[in-house]
């Protein structure tokens, strides 16, 4: 039997197929950062708040009550007024006394973009001091 190596006048046969196995690797590295990535960039974050259980702050004699209701009226303490009106009235009902604090209640139906507006309404009037009322734990019936 004769071997028959090939020489250096012949040219071995050229492979004329594209290598893909380091493409694969880089490909599959990739797709694992991203599946690993991808959940952390969600901005997407759920909110539980907790029930206050603070003790309740001493209540002044004459307090001034900003209430939001379901229906979207707004009261400044028994008097009905619009949103464009709230500097107006809150002005009135305290006597021009910007530092005194308001009392701010909102129903539970009030969306939070309601209560924002509220709040830059009575920063616009020029009151900074406002406190959030709500129900004590077990004052609240579900």
């Amino acid at each position: 039997m004769a071997l028959r190596l090939a020489s250096d006048s012949e040219d071995l046969a050229v492979a004329h197929e594209i290598n893909v196995t380091p493409f694969i690797d880089v490909m599959l590295v990739l797709l694992i950062i991203f599946m690993v990535a991808a959940p952390l960039a969600t901005v997407d974050v759920k909110v539980d708040l907790p029930v206050s259980n603070a003790q309740s702050a001493p209540k002044p004699e004459a307090p001034v009550y900003l209430s939001l209701q379901a229906d979207g009226s707004i009261l400044v303490n028994e008097d009905e007024v619009r949103l464009a009106a709230l500097g107006a009235a809150i002005t009135e009902a305290t006597a021009g006394d910007r530092e005194e604090r308001v009392f701010l209640r909102a129903d539970k139906a009030i969306t939070y973009d309601e209560i924002m507006q509220a709040m830059n309404a009575l920063r616009a009037a020029g009151y900074v001091h406002v406190a959030l009322v709500g129900a004590e734990t077990g004052a609240a019936a579900p």
